[in-house]
């Protein structure tokens, strides 16, 4: 049986898209056959940093109003035989998804797919909404802010009070903390809060901590996920976060500040 994993935060501009890319690309290279759906209707960008937005031709909006069927709307991934996506409209209004929609989508979606992984938008908006009802699994992107974690303070009351799985009285949505734009520097001198902080805060288990990186930057431009670009910080944090959801023990990285060498310090590298 497929999972649906959202990708979710209550800011926007966090790194929910580049975390639904990455994650989407690092599970269908473990083999899995995975689907990425963005529920940004009118603000489409999770096909951008897929790089197929010159393959759109039809989306979910489409697909929910009887206008294509979904086989139609699938973007298969061109360096990723197990992955596809499913874009957003960029002319329509998010009211144009409907519950009963959704769900027909996902029915269909569960009897070929590992795993759906929802891109939400942020916030508490009815795409938001629509992204987490059916999820079995969410991952919460936050910054290492005060604003950003407030705001997804707010997420994981949705997340434990309107979602399917509450309103059926089953076993609540399993929540996952995703920290980005981390500088470890950063927190030392402290202009923003640290990992426990975080923890603290929001009481949630953490699967990974993405470095402050000019990688994320390059890799959206160019429309591929970080994940592919192995030798960046960015990129190994999502592998790795893709092997903790699936259940390896993988040590974190980039949470603490990195001791120079003798000849670093010497010589200012």
């Amino acid at each position: 049986m497929a999972r649906i994993i959202v990708i979710t935060s209550g800011k926007g501009g966090v790194g929910k898209t580049t975390t639904s890319a990455a994650f989407a690309m690092g599970l269908a290279r473990k083999g899995l056959k995975t689907v990425v759906i963005d529920f940004d209707v009118g603000l489409r960008n999770l096909d951008l940093i897929m790089g197929c937005e010159r393959r759109v031709v039809y989306d979910l909006v489409n697909v929910i109003q009887g206008e294509a069927r979904l086989s139609q709307a699938l973007i298969r991934d061109k360096r990723a035989d197990h992955l596809y996506v499913l874009p957003a409209s960029q002319t329509r209004d998010k009211d144009a998804l409907s519950m009963e929609g959704i769900e027909s989508i996902f029915d269909e979606l569960k009897k070929t797919f590992d795993y759906i992984v929802c891109d939400s938008p942020a916030g508490i908006e009815h795409g938001a909404f629509m992204a987490m009802y059916h999820a079995d699994e969410a991952i919460v992107v936050t910054n290492p802010e005060i604003s950003s974690v407030r705001d997804s303070d707010r997420i994981l009351g949705l997340l434990a009070s309107k979602t399917k799985r509450a309103a059926e009285g089953l076993e609540p949505v399993k929540e996952h903390l995703l920290l980005t734009r981390y500088s470890p520097e950063r927190v030392q001198m402290g202009e923003m809060l640290g990992v426990e902080d975080v923890q603290e805060i929001l009481a949630l288990p953490l699967i990974g901590v993405i470095p402050e990186s000019q990688s994320v930057l390059a890799a959206s431009n160019s429309g591929v996920p970080v994940v592919l670009d192995e030798k960046s910080d960015a990129g190994q944090a999502y592998a790795d976060i893709v092997a903790r959801f699936l259940g390896e023990e993988i040590p974190y990285k980039f949470i603490d500040v990195q001791k120079r060498g003798i000849m670093s310090r010497i010589f200012g590298g």
